[in-house]
């Protein structure tokens, strides 16, 4: 495994670490989902051009155009969240009610 593929290998495990851990608030799930996509962006984009392969380079843009959504509707989220409830904090949350 060459130090680049460790770095972001390590780097995607750290942002799942984060977000398998540290679920307090709704703030820090999201920038953790944040940097786990953009380390699959930079890896793919690597690997794109690791292979000199044209194939598979506008995978690397649909990717962004997915976590840019993932971010949009994560963002609207913690708007609506944070006008009913008051804060962010996942604790408040009560999933049986409407």
């Amino acid at each position: 495994m060459t130090p680049i593929h460790f770095a972001f290998s390590s780097t995607f495990m750290l942002g799942l670490a984060g977000l398998a851990f540290h679920r307090a608030h709704l703030l820090s799930a999201l920038l953790c989902l944040e940097g786990m996509m953009l380390s699959l962006f930079i890896a793919l984009s690597i690997w794109t051009l690791e292979f000199n392969s044209t194939n598979f380079a506008m995978s690397a843009m649909i990717l962004m155009a997915f976590s840019a959504c993932e971010a949009s509707a994560g963002l609207a989220l913690l708007v609506a969240m944070a006008r009913t409830h008051g804060t962010d904090s996942l604790q408040s949350l009560n999933l049986l009610q409407c």
